[in-house]
């Protein structure tokens, strides 16, 4: 069963056509990845296909049901959960408080006075398990702003899992990262179930290599190859394109 598809999707800035017809499926479980020089369409197509923006043409589905006209908190509601290229954090709270108000978003609890105090307790040992997942519990009581630059993408991919989403975007998830941080991200990417399907966008080939079961190459906001991780490889024109023969 596809878990997402989207079909002749189309954005025009003006007379620039940032995307020109993509069209792809991505099955059940799968984790497909997304890559492409820069000014491909990469970002655009994410951004369609979480509601940041409207396509000028074309329509997303997400488990056959047509999204394209959704907002992006209707998206999510229904299991579409999405990490951005820049961190988007509650800085000024703590790391536990940021993954708290995600938990308690999917729980419909709001911080109020006459609450069961079981269902506070019910969302703080969820919060606990997500930090103690990513490796971030002994930083839980530290401000998101304090925290290293890999700690605070994993932060982040903890708050897109706080609402237990059925697809996954992560949008350039190693981004800015020393190589240690990278390999320990991909590790992270790596061991999360194989249930959660997952559309990538990631610059660093070895990333892209090791995590991806299939990979879409746009360029010039056309899908020019399609295939497991060796077919793309070997094609000639994703080398001489993007991978630099």
């Amino acid at each position: 069963m596809s878990h997402l598809r989207v079909e002749g999707l189309r954005k025009h800035f003006g007379g620039v056509a940032a995307l020109a017809g993509v069209s792809f499926t991505v099955e059940s479980g799968e984790r497909r990845a997304i890559i492409g020089p820069n000014g491909a369409g990469k970002s655009t197509l994410f951004n369609l296909i979480s509601g940041e923006l409207p396509p000028t043409e074309g329509r997303v589905y997400l488990d056959d049901r047509d999204i394209t006209a959704l907002p992006v908190h209707e998206r999510a509601n229904l299991g579409l959960g999405h990490t951005f290229q820049r961190n988007n954090l509650f800085l000024g709270l703590t790391v536990f408080e940021n993954v708290r108000l995600a938990v308690q978003h999917r729980h419909k609890v709001a911080p109020q006075l006459f609450k069961r105090a079981a269902s506070f307790t019910q969302v703080n040992e969820e919060t606990r398990d997500l930090l103690q997942q990513l490796g971030l519990l002994d930083q839980a009581d530290r401000t998101a702003s304090a925290l290293a630059y890999g700690q605070q993408r994993a932060l982040e991919i903890a708050l897109a899992l706080a609402t237990r989403p059925n697809v996954l975007l992560l949008d350039e998830p190693t981004a800015g990262m020393s190589p240690a941080e990278t390999l320990e991200m991909t590790r992270f990417i790596e061991s999360l179930p194989r249930s959660l399907t997952m559309l990538i966008v990631e610059h660093d080939m070895d990333v892209v290599f090791s995590l991806a079961d299939r990979i879409t190459v746009l360029h010039y906001g056309q899908v020019i190859s399609e295939g497991i991780p060796r077919e793309v490889r070997a094609d000639p024109r994703v080398q001489e394109i993007y991978l630099g023969g």
